[in-house]
């Protein structure tokens, strides 16, 4: 046995750049990652839901009142599922109402939640951008928000208020100041015609690019008939929802409970021409009052009328505080005022262009003195944005625009992330930092691995995100002629070294979130999970149903699809729904039968099925396996050494010279933090260039103290593997035994 003990001493990341016999780090590993300046296996994932509708095209996720909160955009909308916040464990999707949305391939998702003190509190913002395919894309579409937790989302920028028109006037009276209602906002309404925009303001009164086509009814003859707010009037039209101001001083038998002149109150029902009752809120209850005359007031009808501000983007939106910003092409930058998501008109509000490239992303950043303050990424520049109100003569003026620099690049809208006050995305070929100036990340261990092996015809598909239990910021990507990410490169601030995830099956993904109040990572999956049922047709009814049956779906590989009967004709089936599609391995296709669940005594019913894909959505850092459903795969991690041969100074060593004899390698001990069993091959060749050969697996166990073997190569490294059911390693110090072998000067080892 060898004298000379050596143990490994090699610097931490994994070197894709350049020649393995040239680097001083590892050079291949598969889901490992580093800590300590050692390799350990990355975390396991569980499916945590396996029925999101598409692949994720942006995600987000946040804790309100001990519920988690998990939100995917997706193609064709948005969904959220619930969970609590400790292990995962929820229901969902529940899928959003959202107006003003276009279903497109290209829909490409940003996510904001900030509190909207115009009326819906806490609120999710969000713009779904058909960027997916061209980053400097140019259509633009709306920015969407709604109260959070929700359902329903509306377009920015849009807010009704009550008017009144006179046939042939371009005026609209309004019942009451609104400061929303601003110069250049689209008007809709009774009696405004199509394509009717704001001219100018003054306090009520509205001046439109259009005259109106008619008069708003009048409320006359007007008498209190109840003492639930109930009214009549001579007849007119009337609907609910509209607004009528009573002014003047009641002079008349009747009263109204609480009522000072002038005040405002909302129709919430009525018989649409000689009766209606009031409320003080719009859709609430009805006011108090004592039936009698009303001699004294005056009653005007106001219908209801809408403002558009029209606020539609290429580049995406952000919230900083406590103000909304929007963002696209020609360097567009704009903002809401304070805390009203739909005042786009206040003097606080401001629209400018800041560059010659399209805006495609905008992070809030510490601004000091000059809070708020936000960074904007343009294709071709980096934009700061500060908040220094200021005066010059009658104007005032609230934002300060600063290039940070005008000769930088964005690869992905998506790339950019915020880790410690310190903002770092991918460029076009270079990673690139903010710390309040840009400057590029020094990268010399996979720089060319990932630009080199890039799909660019996906760029838009590079996401980037980050776990910060471990000090890593994580950007996939779709390599080689992957049309979705197959990989990712790691950044760890912490160790400052680069690796990757080795093309492992959990870099399949298209979005994901980090760690917040629930501390796991959550991703989404591009990759279908499987097929499930989502519409039927009845090919042949059978007989002896009664409806409320319950029918299964015959055939296929998974969880068959249940149906319920919800209408017969003779015993044979004329109505289905759908009660749960189901899971399958495969499309199921044709005329497709099915079995009656007791008591059913129903038979023959035939059926064909359209299906589509779903996708899983996956809890990361979570043990040490893939979990979905019932099954348990390993996760396969491993890591090779770099060249640990004599002719470059023995292991761990880049000497300028060394022995030109083979290293012969008789002991190894492992000294690993291990669950399960692993493997150790060797790996070498006689030269640089010359052809690996491989040899292996030594496999031990957690109470291993050494593995004897009389193993030589000129050029050697080791692979350490775990890859079985609830494998993981983190690795100490390995000592080797070796001692200088054979000295062969041509051919193979």
């Amino acid at each position: 046995m060898s004298e000379k003990v050596i143990s490994l001493n090699i610097k931490a990341g994994i070197q894709r750049d350049g020649t393995l016999f040239d680097s001083p780090s590892y050079v291949d590993g598969v889901w490992v990652r580093f800590q300590r300046g050692r390799p350990r296996k990355i975390g396991g994932y569980n499916g945590i839901f396996n029925n999101a509708s598409d692949i994720s095209r942006g995600m987000t996720m946040t804790s309100v009142g001990g519920i988690n909160y998990v939100l995917s955009g997706y193609s064709a909308g948005l969904e959220q599922w619930q969970t609590n916040n400790v292990n995962g464990t929820g229901y969902g999707p529940v899928q959003y109402t959202l107006n003003y949305f276009t279903s497109s391939t290209n829909n490409l998702w940003q996510f904001d939640i900030a509190h909207d003190a115009g009326g819906n509190g806490q609120t999710l913002v969000a713009h779904p951008g058909q960027n997916l395919s061209a980053i400097d894309n140019t259509v633009n579409t709306p920015v969407l928000y709604g109260k959070f937790p929700g359902g329903t989302m509306n377009k920015v920028g849009i807010f009704s208020d009550f008017g009144a028109t006179t046939n042939g006037s371009n005026t609209l009276t309004l019942s009451s100041t609104d400061i929303k209602v601003g110069a250049g906002q689209l008007i809709t309404g009774t009696y405004i015609p199509t394509g009717t925009t704001v001219v100018s303001v003054v306090t009520n009164t509205v001046t439109m690019s259009q005259n109106a086509t008619g008069t708003t009814p009048s409320l006359t003859g007007v008498a209190i008939t109840g003492t639930g707010g109930q009214f009549s009037c001579t007849s007119t039209t009337l609907a609910t929802g509209e607004a009528v101001v009573i002014t003047g001083t009641l002079t008349g038998t009747g009263s109204i409970l609480n009522y000072a002149s002038p005040k405002t109150y909302y129709i919430i029902a009525t018989n649409g021409s000689t009766t209606f009752t009031l409320s003080s809120t719009l859709g609430g209850t009805a006011i108090t009052t004592t039936a009698g005359t009303t001699a004294g007031l005056t009653f005007t009808l106001y219908t209801s009328v809408t403002f558009d501000n029209q606020i539609a983007v290429s580049g995406g939106c952000v919230v900083i505080h406590p103000y909304l910003f929007v963002y696209g092409n020609d360097g567009l930058i704009q903002n809401s005022s304070a805390g009203d998501f739909n005042n786009w008109v206040a003097s606080d509000a401001n629209i400018n262009n800041v560059a010659t490239g399209k805006i495609v992303k905008g992070l809030p950043v510490r601004g000091g003195t000059t809070s708020p303050s936000g960074l904007f990424w343009a294709l071709d520049s980096l934009i700061r944005v500060s908040f220094t109100p200021t005066t010059s003569g009658s104007y005032s003026y609230f934002w300060t625009y600063d290039i940070i620099s005008s000769q930088t690049s964005i690869l992905s809208s998506s790339s950019v992330i915020e880790y410690d006050g310190l903002y770092y995305w991918a460029g076009v070929d270079r990673f690139l930092v903010y710390n309040g100036v840009v400057q590029e990340v020094p990268n010399t261990l996979n720089q060319n691995y990932f630009f080199d092996n890039l799909n660019y015809a996906q760029r838009q598909k590079v996401w980037v995100t980050k776990v910060p239990r471990w000090g890593e910021i994580w950007w996939f990507y779709p390599r080689g002629s992957a049309t979705e990410c197959t990989d990712a490169v790691i950044y760890n601030v912490r160790e400052q070294t680069w690796y990757d995830a080795g093309q492992a099956i959990g870099a399949r993904r298209s979005a994901g979130t980090f760690s917040e109040v629930f501390h796991y990572p959550i991703w989404g999956s591009n990759v279908p999970t499987g097929y499930e049922v989502t519409s039927v047709t009845i090919v042949s009814g059978g007989s002896s149903y009664a409806v409320n049956d319950v029918v299964a779906l015959s055939g296929g590989s998974g969880t068959n699809s249940l149906f319920t009967v919800t209408s017969v004709s003779g015993g044979a089936v004329t109505g289905l729904t759908l009660v749960n599609g189901g899971s399958y391995q495969s499309v199921l296709s044709g005329t497709l039968s099915t079995i009656a669940r007791a008591p059913s005594s129903g038979t023959g019913l035939t059926v064909s099925v359209t299906m589509s894909q779903f996708y899983t959505i996956w809890q990361h850092e979570t043990g040490t396996d893939q979990v979905y459903l019932t099954n348990v795969d390993a996760v396969q991690s491993y890591i090779e050494t770099n060249n640990i041969g004599w002719v470059t100074g023995g292991p761990g060593a880049m000497d300028p010279s060394g022995t030109n004899r083979w290293i012969r390698v008789e002991r190894v001990e492992p000294d690993f933090v291990q669950n399960g069993n692993m493997n150790l091959y060797i790996t070498g060749k006689g030269y640089a260039d010359d052809s690996d050969v491989t040899t292996g697996p030594y496999t031990f166990s957690p109470t291993t103290l050494k593995i004897d073997m009389r193993e030589q190569r000129r050029e050697m490294r080791i692979r350490f593997e775990s890859n079985t059911y609830g494998g993981n390693y983190q690795m100490g110090k390995v000592l080797l035994s070796c001692e200088i072998g054979d000295e062969r000067s041509t051919g193979n080892p």
